[in-house]
């Protein structure tokens, strides 16, 4: 179980991981070798799994797609979901894989170069396999948000022109 100040540190490392073990004691009151001890030991047990920067690709010219795909599974007996879903994670097209309640089973966010590229991945990778039920893929056109940053700020609201009749 963590402690309050655990949570804390946790959460200031999710907010930005290049903080050092000194800037987080300032901001945590806990010593840099207890903060460094911790952040090698959550590493161990893959409570952090990893560091990486957020890129807002919108900026970069980069052409990519993502698309959210709602996909229902017939569960398999003894292993529920688990087992198709360590069957897709493996793609590396598949950059979120979540097990959902209501409509569908499992929510994937995949990323391609087109549309295009998507689609078959759909077609043929992800909707021939066993126990895959059926599949609803959405694009998605903008992100505003993402990991909990904004990524459009007030300056960049796109305005819509006014029609009169």
């Amino acid at each position: 179980m963590l402690t309050t100040e655990d949570c804390k540190l946790l959460k200031l490392i999710q907010e930005d991981c290049r903080l050092t073990p000194e800037e987080l004691s300032i901001q945590t009151g806990l010593t840099p070798d207890y903060i460094r001890e911790q952040i090698k030991k959550w590493e161990e047990e893959k409570v952090i799994v990893d560091y990486r920067p957020l890129i807002n690709w919108a900026r970069t010219g980069v052409e990519k797609v993502s698309a959210l795909i709602e996909v229902k599974v017939l569960p398999q007996r003894g292993y529920g979901f688990d087992k198709i879903a360590k069957r897709l994670q493996k793609f590396p097209e598949i950059k979120s894989l979540l097990l959902m309640s209501g409509g569908f089973d499992l929510a994937l966010l995949i990323e391609g170069k087109t549309m295009q590229e998507v689609a078959l991945f759909v077609a043929e990778k992800l909707a021939p396999l066993e126990h895959i039920q059926s599949t609803a893929t959405h694009f998605v056109l903008r992100y505003y948000k993402q990991d909990g940053v904004e990524l459009m700020g007030e300056e960049e609201t796109p305005q819509r022109l006014v029609i009169s009749p």
